[in-house]
């Protein structure tokens, strides 16, 4: 039995490594590496300076185009999804404008602009209107959650916007809710003049800074202590961004952000959005 033990042993050894070795093998063939990609090229149907007319807001102004980056695996040419995000800057700013435009797609190479969407996209800048500004755009083609991201060449243009709004801008504008130090206004009480608004421009105000309260309700309003046209979220009560996101006429009410703390607030009626900084 012994003699018999002294010869399968080894047998059993060298099967064992054998098994070894083809699994380790079968490990290097089944993993994929991302081997890189092409950077996109960005072309437009026009860079000539470009003066927006709102009596021409829906005929067509400009129309982008930009190449597949062909994300490429070990296994082959990407199967995935591409995300691609069309930046808007000014030029100088090296895309860097925390209110730098940002229009995002999923798979698409192409966008066109109608001259009363071009003026949205480039009032998220929040510069003069009817004056010319130099605008710079390019795509950012990233892979899910951001990954490996690549740029395109930048494209300088020469804007003049118009005005527009996406509704009829109050005189005045107070924000209002268990958020702020004064709590929800009710008619008849004191005008706390730490919650009103500067009015900026004719589209914008601002309000410096403002002591607000954690995950709390808030509204804006144009009159202290009126509620006839309060401007709220445009979507479930309670479920916008913290951060910033979209207002309406007799919308639902607003979520502040999670910290408590001092914040510079902005309701931009040009964008219907607002935001805390």
């Amino acid at each position: 039995m012994s003699r018999i033990m002294k010869y399968i042993k080894p047998i059993i050894n060298y099967l064992a490594l054998s098994g070894i070795l083809m699994m380790s093998c079968e490990s290097d063939v089944d993993k994929v590496f991302f081997k890189g990609g092409n950077t996109p090229v960005l072309t437009v149907s026009s860079a000539t300076s470009l003066v927006l007319i709102k009596s021409m807001e829906d005929y067509s102004s400009l129309q982008f185009q930009w190449t597949n980056p062909d994300y490429e695996f070990s296994n082959g040419v990407n199967t995935q999804d591409v995300y691609y995000t069309l930046e808007i800057d000014t030029v100088g700013s090296d895309f860097s404008n925390p209110k730098m435009g940002i229009l995002t797609f999923t798979r698409d190479l192409s966008v066109s602009f109608t001259v009363r969407e071009l003026n949205n996209a480039v009032a998220a800048l929040e510069l003069k209107d009817f004056e010319p500004h130099n605008y710079e755009f390019r795509i950012k083609a990233t892979l899910a959650s951001e990954s490996v991201p690549l740029y395109s060449n930048a494209i300088a243009i020469t804007i003049t916007p118009y005005l527009d709004v996406v509704y009829p801008v109050p005189d005045n504008l107070y924000i209002t809710g268990a958020a702020t130090p004064g709590n929800w206004m009710g008619g008849g009480d004191p005008e706390l003049l730490s919650q009103k608004f500067t009015k900026v421009n004719s589209y914008l105000f601002e309000l410096e800074s403002l002591e607000i309260n954690a995950s709390s309700g808030f509204l804006f309003v144009p009159a202290y202590g009126n509620w006839d046209n309060k401007y709220g979220f445009t979507g479930t009560g309670l479920q916008n961004n913290p951060s910033g996101d979209s207002f309406q006429p007799g919308g639902n009410d607003f979520v502040s952000p999670s910290v408590a703390k001092a914040y510079k607030i902005t309701v931009n009626f040009k964008t219907g959005k607002y935001s805390f900084e």
